[in-house]
């Protein structure tokens, strides 16, 4: 169990917040959340790559010069990889870049994720009723006064999308936010600091519990 001391608007402390998950051993960790981050980028490819064949490209069906007697030599199309315009060996083709992972194991290397961030890791207040109306400039304003510099990336998570929230943060370029139930070992690992509301904390443990 880690305590997680909670601000509020101002950036007072106001109370104790306790992150209590099941992770993995020491040993296990480091191999678990690389495995899931691997399969998080893998599984983001596209895989829709495809280049032409000497067979699927248009044109080539004529022979372009006689076998014998012209000094050149033999070709027997325009369009061999061999030529410009011609088809291309061995090029990429559509495939499923796909890399599987037990459910138990994905779950097991998130929560592993997330308390091996605990140390950059802000839990304040819900701040909805602070936004009366989307103002990039005061979410600006409460990210200072958490302890978070300029230049520092930061992940917003928050127990449910509220409108104001989303409309202040999106124009903040090095902030992103996510909801509790879209965590995800990327965007764990890659944030220099977390800020987490108190109800998002809640519902993290209620659902990445290990029950």
């Amino acid at each position: 169990m880690v305590s997680c001391t909670i601000k509020d608007w101002t950036g007072t402390d106001t109370g104790e917040a306790s992150l209590d998950l099941r992770v993995a051993n020491e040993q296990n960790a480091p191999h678990i959340v690389h495995r899931a981050l691997r399969r998080q980028l893998v599984n983001s490819r596209q895989g829709t790559a495809s280049a032409k064949t000497r067979s699927e490209v248009s044109g080539g069906g004529r022979k372009p010069w006689r076998q014998k007697g012209t000094g050149r030599a033999r070709a027997g199309s325009s369009r061999s990889p061999l030529w410009r315009g011609g088809g291309v060996i061995f090029g990429p083709k559509p495939r499923d870049f796909e890399v599987k992972m037990n459910r138990k194991e994905r779950r097991l290397a998130l929560r592993t994720a997330l308390q091996s961030r605990v140390q950059d890791l802000i839990v304040v207040e819900d701040f909805n009723d602070q936004l009366p109306r989307p103002k990039t400039r005061d979410l600006v304003s409460a990210l200072t006064r958490w302890g978070i510099g300029l230049e520092d990336k930061v992940l917003l998570i928050t127990a449910e999308k509220q409108e104001n929230t989303y409309l202040s943060a999106r124009n903040i370029g090095n902030l992103k936010l996510i909801l509790a139930t879209n965590l995800n070992v990327y965007d764990l690992l890659a944030a220099d600091r977390i800020v987490i509301t108190a109800p998002a904390l809640e519902k993290i443990q209620e659902v990445y519990s290990d029950s």
